[in-house]
């Protein structure tokens, strides 16, 4: 137990030098999220089943009752090659400290530990999952807040794109993050309603330096129309034509993907 504590508050005051050192030691105090998107790699049908029921029963109400209200769950879209090998899980934190702590909340709550028992408890030779992969993210201070989008149709019709933009050094990702906040395209996106979720530079991943957003539409025409409009604009042509801006993205990578049933949002 000591150990568990030395380690955490190692993390902890890792994290945040990160965070000061991303955002300079001088400046005021802003309420950023943090965000973790867990990706599970699955095999098969019977593992999609295991983690679809992990989530939906154990999961998403053991972080409702640690005090995390909203999570999202996300699948790719059936055209996509990733279709029945991924799920995505967006977690929104107020702080550090809350991630931090919400390993130890779980193992507290027996509940938890009751509703999840096949799936924390399976055996060496039956996994329900491949791997998954964690990533920790900061919201930028021009979108400092998750926002949930609102919308009636069936989930399924639903397009939710998560985007990762990758960098060739953290100079260049500093200048793309700028070019969101402080160049104005946040602005943009907000403009053309692109309804976004959220918008977060990865302190923790396996593919930094990088950045990730999420935009949702109502349906696969409505993703199409908004992507037309936002390249025709006078903003973002005048926007991508700056000089300092210019190749500050090396690899682009758009995920489309459909919210489940039981997600929050």
């Amino acid at each position: 137990m000591k150990k568990s504590r030395i380690i955490y508050r190692l993390l902890t005051a890792l994290l945040l030098f990160i965070s000061v050192v991303h955002n300079g030691f001088g400046a005021a105090p802003v309420k950023q999220q943090y965000y973790e998107i867990k990706i599970y790699r699955i095999a098969d049908k019977i593992q999609e089943g295991k983690v679809d029921a992990y989530l939906k029963d154990a999961y998403l109400p053991a972080l409702h009752r640690a005090g995390i209200p909203i999570a999202g769950v996300f699948k790719p879209v059936e055209a996509d090659t990733a279709f029945g090998k991924l799920i995505y899980v967006l977690i929104p934190f107020k702080t550090v400290d809350q991630f931090m702590q919400l390993p130890e909340q779980l193992q507290k709550d027996k509940l938890y530990a009751a509703d999840g028992k096949s799936f924390i408890d399976a055996a060496f030779n039956e996994p329900p999952y491949k791997r998954y992969e964690s990533i920790f993210l900061k919201a930028f201070m021009n979108f400092p807040q998750f926002v949930a989008p609102k919308f009636s149709n069936s989930p399924s019709e639903r397009i939710y794109e998560l985007r990762s933009y990758e960098s060739a050094t953290d100079a260049k990702a500093v200048k793309k993050i700028e070019m969101f906040n402080q160049g104005g395209e946040i602005d943009i996106f907000k403009k053309l309603e692109f309804n976004p979720v959220f918008w977060g530079e990865v302190l923790l991943g396996s593919h930094m330096p990088n950045l990730m957003y999420m935009t949702t539409f109502t349906d696969m025409k409505s993703h199409d129309e908004h992507w037309k409009a936002f390249g025709a604009t006078d903003e973002w042509k005048k926007l991508s034509g700056m000089e300092e801006y210019k190749n500050t993205v090396s690899k682009a990578n758009p995920y489309l993907l459909h919210p489940t049933s039981y997600s929050d949002f």
